[in-house]
């Protein structure tokens, strides 16, 4: 079975307080139609956890899946990089 037709986003973990669940902030930036100028967007996206595996400032890789619940529509791919440890 081919997923190729799933998007794909990148983001950080702002939130791993829920069972399962992270909260992820995907930023982009676009081009501003009449100034030209480059403006951060940014979105949070509830995504699937498993294995409770995200901390907060994990960079992770999202696809998207099934509706898990009213907010969660989306898993965790893989974790490019792990948070440096805050002491």
């Amino acid at each position: 079975m081919s997923y190729t037709n799933r998007k794909e986003k990148i983001g950080v973990v702002v939130s791993n307080k829920m069972d399962k669940t992270v909260t992820v902030l995907v930023s982009r930036r676009i081009k501003h139609p009449v100034y030209g100028k480059y403006i951060n967007r940014s979105r949070k996206f509830m995504v699937h956890d498993e294995a409770n595996a995200c901390r907060i400032g994990d960079t992770i890789s999202i696809v998207e899946t099934r509706p898990m619940s009213r907010n969660k529509r989306w898993r965790i791919s893989e974790i490019i990089d792990h948070a440096p440890d805050a002491k």
